[in-house]
């Protein structure tokens, strides 16, 4: 993770640096020390120091000797956030119907940034190699969940990505504009999207949008396995009968 600029970082607000300090653990780091946070925030060591002291005082990191991790509080507060909440409450059991009946990786995602988020996820005991985790993130472009909110989401949001370069995880992902629109189109017709070895090489994945009360997309829905043939029509009519149960809640529940 690269360091932000000093005179950027400290000319920002108290708020702001206490977020570059949050911002700083990746997915992967169970805990940090006071220099490697100094480096990956640009802030001054002492406001480091100071700061980090402060949101142990108020929950929001733990402190283990001389290093730091993520405090509890941040996980209480998060999930209370309405909308996520809300939707891996009503998608959940869905998704452990799909999980019973592929016995594959199930996804639900959102659209944050130019990036999937992932809400929820829910595996059994055969894991996908380098496997996802709840509130980890890809590029839209390579993940099917992705394609799927690109292909039913608003039309900005494809200019957006396509304006800046397209990372390329995989040699397989595509990264040519007018490819990712070709497949998006594709998407559009059948009704779900479907992406091979384009995230990780040796597996596929299938996506449907999931739609709330007003109609527009809020979230997709994935089923991710190793690559077999003929898989994408049977997970896409998997999908498709679990999209329409937690479509009907979605809209009840005006989400």
């Amino acid at each position: 993770m690269d360091a932000v600029p000093e005179s950027a970082a400290e000319s920002g607000s108290v708020l702001g640096k206490a977020r570059l300090i949050l911002e700083a653990f990746g997915l992967d780091d169970e805990d940090l020390g006071l220099s490697e946070l100094t480096r990956r925030t640009g802030l001054a060591k002492s406001s480091v120091h100071r700061l980090s002291q402060e949101l142990v005082h108020w929950g929001f990191l733990e402190r283990r000797g001389g290093r730091y991790r993520l405090g509890m509080r941040l996980f209480e507060i998060g999930q209370r956030v309405p909308r996520q909440r809300i939707l891996r409450e009503l998608a959940r059991p869905f998704m452990e119907d799909l999980l019973r009946a592929t016995g594959q990786t199930i996804h639900l995602a959102v659209v944050d940034g130019l990036e999937v988020l992932y809400l929820e996820k829910v595996s059994g005991h055969r894991q996908v190699g380098r496997p996802s985790r709840i509130a980890g993130r890809m590029p839209l472009h390579c993940t099917a969940t992705g394609k799927a909110l690109l292909a039913f989401g608003p039309r900005g949001l494809f200019d957006e990505v396509v304006a800046g370069p397209l990372a390329r995880p995989t040699p397989r992902t595509t990264v040519a504009p007018g490819l990712l629109e070709q497949e998006l189109r594709r998407a559009r017709e059948l009704g779900y999207a479907v992406e091979y070895e384009q995230a990780r090489i040796g597996y596929m994945s299938v996506a449907i949008p999931l739609a709330g009360a007003t109609g527009a997309t809020v979230a997709a829905l994935s089923v991710t396995g190793p690559v077999v043939p003929g898989r994408a029509e049977r997970f896409a009519s998997l999908l498709n009968a679990a999209g329409r149960g937690v479509t009907k809640l979605l809209s009840a529940r005006d989400v």
